[in-house]
């Protein structure tokens, strides 16, 4: 019999991204057929409510904790996963006494450091971060949902203080080389990236991993800052910090198709530094990731590698079902790449983001033609974790479009490093093997051996699951075209 528990832990705070952890790891226990802890926000308490969870009053300072079990001897083992998870994200002891992380970012300031982190719900970032500009710091935020006026504002204040604002919705970067938020492990080296992007940046970095060329800094400026609206003022101050860095040899650009007017900004900006600069913009007739990484390679002097490829896509090519390519994607970057690939061979792409307005995808993220579908988009996580820690919803797509007799080849990426999933293939290689008995599946793994995942372990449970491997998604996405063509 299901049982459903909540609890209120008045004045207990964790952010954001510890408690789509804890979420993640306590919906995994024994016998927990839901999971949800989060602080009572007003978005948060809103899909409690869909999750069917029925809420005491509570106050936006009060951490909400709420299980549905299978049976009531399950309950204690969830309750007590939540107090270990709880326990593992950091929280540390003095004595007998336990001391919380800082509950503000004032309070945290007045530690010192350089940078400061923003993980609260997007409506209340402005205010946290800008407690950072003004006290003199750098601040990354990781926060999506962001208003655009929001972000102006802030990279405005940061311009006249020469200050740097990473973000919003800044999910990569590696700073005196820690990563932060979703990061690969990658040697340090010559080059700094100015990403624009997270998991192009991520793409980036695994690839010169692959070919020996470690990364020493990756300033991640949010993916609107190339916009009209935004104008590149963070990307400005990026590339000016790492040109004055002495142990940068070249500085890769990377970003969403930009706005054209700031991508031009950016080249002038470009050519007037002392260190040299390479562009991997994304867009219409531009290079692709691997191409950029590869242009990369041949100025700094060295040899381009095979890039390598697990596994071979099981259905023969003139057996595929139907004739639709369908691409389900955690990365908006990576999406975006593909969708231009794929435009280019294919035609439109339906997107819930379009490279146009009137290929927009509505809610139920389905289409008749080709379709590329990103599940990091802020839209489809607002209230729940980003889909590299919580893998549900692109599961449950994965499976509808795989039934689907119009499906011909399904594209897919998986993002390793710190902060994604533990074991990404241990979900996905299941469904993988299911949808290989209709349709082929190709994938673009996105990590280093270095990761807590491990690349090759990764990848290779993905192939032998039924799914064609690849490093490079633009590899990946000419293949799954290379079998759509072939069929056709």
């Amino acid at each position: 019999m299901t049982h459903s528990h909540v609890e209120v832990r008045a004045g207990a705070y964790a952010d954001s991204v510890t408690l789509l952890q804890v979420s993640r790891t306590v919906q995994q226990a024994p016998g927990v057929e839901a999971a949800q802890v989060a602080m009572a926000t007003p978005l948060n308490l809103d899909l409690l409510a869909q999750m069917g969870f029925a809420l005491p009053d509570t106050t936006t300072n009060d951490l909400v904790v709420a299980v549905r079990v299978g049976s009531a001897e399950a309950l204690d083992g969830a309750l007590a996963a939540v107090d270990e998870a709880l326990a593992a994200t950091g929280r540390r002891t003095s004595g007998t006494a336990e001391v919380a992380p800082p509950r503000t970012t004032a309070t945290a300031l007045r530690h010192g450091g350089g940078l400061a982190l923003v993980s609260v719900p997007g409506a209340s970032a402005l205010v946290e971060a800008m407690d950072a500009l003004d006290a003199g710091q750098d601040v990354m935020v990781f926060s999506d949902n962001v208003p655009v006026e929001h972000e102006l504002a802030l990279k405005t204040v940061a311009a006249e203080r020469d200050l740097l604002v990473m973000g919003p919705d800044c999910g990569t970067a590696v700073v005196g080389g820690v990563g932060l938020g979703f990061a690969n492990t990658c040697s340090p080296g010559p080059v700094g990236i100015v990403a624009a992007s997270g998991t192009g940046c991520q793409q980036l970095m695994c690839l010169l991993e692959h070919a020996g060329v470690g990364v020493s800094t990756a300033l991640g400026v949010g993916g609107r800052d190339l916009s009209a609206d935004v104008g590149g003022r963070s990307t400005m101050e990026a590339l000016r910090r790492l040109d004055a860095d002495p142990d940068v040899e070249l500085v890769v650009v990377v970003s969403k198709p930009p706005a054209d007017e700031v991508a031009a900004t950016v080249r002038e900006s470009a050519h007037r530094l002392g260190t040299p600069v390479e562009l991997a913009l994304l867009g219409r007739g531009q290079p692709d990731l691997t191409a950029a990484a590869e242009r990369v390679l041949a100025a700094l002097g060295r040899d381009v590698p095979g890039w390598p490829v697990w596994g071979k896509a099981g259905a023969a090519t003139g057996d595929l079902r139907g004739d639709l390519l369908r691409g389900l994607f955690v990365g908006g970057t990576l999406c975006d790449e593909a969708m231009l690939l794929a435009t280019d061979a294919l035609g439109p792409v339906r997107s819930n983001i379009p490279l146009s307005p009137d290929l927009a995808l509505g809610p139920d993220l389905l289409a008749d033609g080709h379709l590329m579908v990103d599940f990091g988009d802020d839209a489809l996580t607002a209230g729940r974790a980003h889909p590299m820690i919580d893998p549900t919803l692109r599961l449950e797509h994965l499976d509808r479009v795989a039934r689907d007799p119009r499906t011909g080849v399904v594209l897919m990426d998986v993002v390793l490093g710190h902060g994604a999933e533990p074991d990404p293939a241990a979900l996905l290689a299941p469904a993988i093997e299911s949808a290989c008995r209709a349709v082929p599946v190709v994938v673009s793994c996105v990590g280093t051996e270095l990761d807590p995942q491990g690349l090759d372990r990764q990848a290779q449970a993905l192939a032998d699951a039924g799914a064609e491997v690849h490093l490079s998604n633009a590899r990946a996405t000419r293949r799954a075209l290379e079998i759509l063509g072939g069929a056709r």
